[in-house]
């Protein structure tokens, strides 16, 4: 935006280290950064000639990163959770018994778009998204107005996925081919618009070779840019990491050379404490997942990551973008697996979800709300039955708050959504044609391949 703005009247939850709250406070976005933050009267009197956004009953909290999707998965909504593997041997591979139907790249384009409107819907203002030939569909991404980091995947083992035991069948043109796209996509995508940067995925260490780590170390190096891998996700990747190579996936990473602080580990739900030591004196950054988490009957220990030194964040992972589902099923979650009804506290729960985020994304001036930090932040509307009263704005927020309580969403000093209305997307056409894309390419994976077992409840009746 090019004029000076303050929203006031709101509480502002500024997400600082002291958890400090301004009941009746007032934010200045100036330039595409926070101006000022602070009690009403203050910044009311020192910024006269900006224009004055009336902002009572609402809270403002800094907007959520997502540091870890796959946003075109939302194509497989409502199948994906009801077939994760089993957590047992014998272990077959794959993350699922049904292949996710083949898109154009218009199709997945369109998918990818969706994931996106569900993230600003539910307040999300950064995302990691890691993905194969993410050029596809990256200009669609940039044109919502998100703080975007794209991660080209990259992997060498032939044939086989996820979790799938037996010999490892190398392919030198499959990391060549990978690596090749994460190059050109750093040279056409990082930095563009001040908002999106460009990293390096492995895609998951059974599936990839020492060689083909230790090139993407390399790579990550030579761009100076962060770096990410599914990492103890499933049972079937330990015991096929253990099969191959010795040891357990942490180990291999490190003896590959790919641990540092640069590193956004996913999942890491399936560890020993000594993998947990390990990765945290790295000083990793952990993505946790706790929603598809949750689906898959699988849980990190959060705790102990933290304690051994990891930076934890969060994210969504796959069929699902809504960050505020996510925040409270982590604080649930690790309060059943801790036994403790009172850690750990929302804060940290909030914290996890944005200023540890950005931190992990590399953007420092980001994710809470300070003068001079970026200015990306949700305006929440409190005026509502499930959040009266809001005496605790983040505690209410997040044990009672919902994604459609998210009123509106800026980024760069720029709203992308105002008044519930997303102005960078046209929300009916694309959900009308998601619905319609998605529909036939089921069908069309059912026709290609009629030994599939249709998932109970499967409906494919035109809409």
């Amino acid at each position: 935006m090019s004029g000076g703005l303050v929203i006031h009247g709101a509480t502002i939850v500024t997400g600082d280290d002291a958890g400090t709250l301004y009941p009746d406070g007032a934010l200045v976005v100036d330039n595409a950064r926070v101006g000022a933050v602070g009690p009403a009267t203050e910044v009311l009197a020192r910024h006269a000639s900006f224009e004055r956004v009336e902002a009572r009953g609402r809270v403002i909290l800094p907007g959520f990163a997502n540091t870890h999707t796959h946003l075109p998965r939302v194509l497989a909504r409502g199948i994906y959770e009801d077939l994760s593997p089993p957590h047992t041997p014998p272990f077959t591979g794959g993350l699922a018994p049904l292949p996710l139907p083949s898109l154009s790249a218009d199709e997945e384009r369109l998918m990818a778009t969706l994931g996106a409107l569900e993230a600003i819907r539910s307040g999300t203002t950064l995302v990691l998204e890691e993905g194969a030939e993410l050029d596809r569909y990256a200009d669609a991404l940039a044109a919502t107005g998100l703080r975007l980091v794209l991660c080209e995947r990259a992997w060498d083992r032939a044939r086989a996925s996820i979790g799938q035991p037996g010999p490892f069948e190398q392919d030198a043109t499959l990391a060549e081919t990978g690596l090749a796209r994460a190059r050109a996509l750093h040279a056409r995508w990082h930095g563009r618009d001040g908002r999106v940067s460009v990293g390096v995925a492995a895609w998951a260490p059974d599936v990839c070779s020492p060689e083909l780590l230790g090139r993407v170390r390399k790579l990550q190096d030579e761009l100076g840019t962060v770096t990410t891998i599914h990492l103890s996700q499933v049972r079937g990747e330990v015991a096929a990491i253990q099969q191959q190579r010795g040891v357990t996936p942490t180990e291999y990473l490190a003896r590959c050379g790919l641990l540092s602080p640069r590193l956004i580990a996913a999942h890491c739900r399936c560890m020993s404490a000594e993998e947990e030591r390990t990765l945290g004196a790295a000083g990793a950054a952990v993505a946790i997942n706790p929603a598809i988490a949750a689906r898959r009957g699988l849980a990190a220990r959060i705790d102990e990551l933290e304690r051994a030194g990891c930076l934890i964040t969060l994210g969504t992972d796959n069929m699902a973008e809504d960050m505020v589902e996510v925040v409270r099923t982590a604080l649930f979650m690790e309060r059943v697996r801790r036994a403790d009804g009172r850690r750990p506290t929302p804060e940290a729960a909030l914290t996890w979800a944005t200023r540890n985020g950005y931190r992990a994304l590399g953007v420092a001036d980001g994710g809470w709300l300070a003068p001079g930090n970026r200015a990306d932040f949700i305006v929440v509307d409190f005026r509502r039955p499930h959040l009266t009263p809001g005496l605790r704005p983040v505690s209410c927020f997040v044990h009672q708050g919902q994604a459609a309580d998210v009123e509106s969403v800026m980024v760069d000093g720029r709203w992308l959504m105002r008044n519930r209305r997303v102005l960078t997307l046209d929300e009916p056409a694309i959900v009308a044609e998601a619905e319609r894309v998605a529909r036939a390419a089921w069908s069309r994976l059912f026709a290609e391949r009629p030994d599939l077992p249709r998932p109970a409840g499967f409906d494919l009746s035109p809409r």
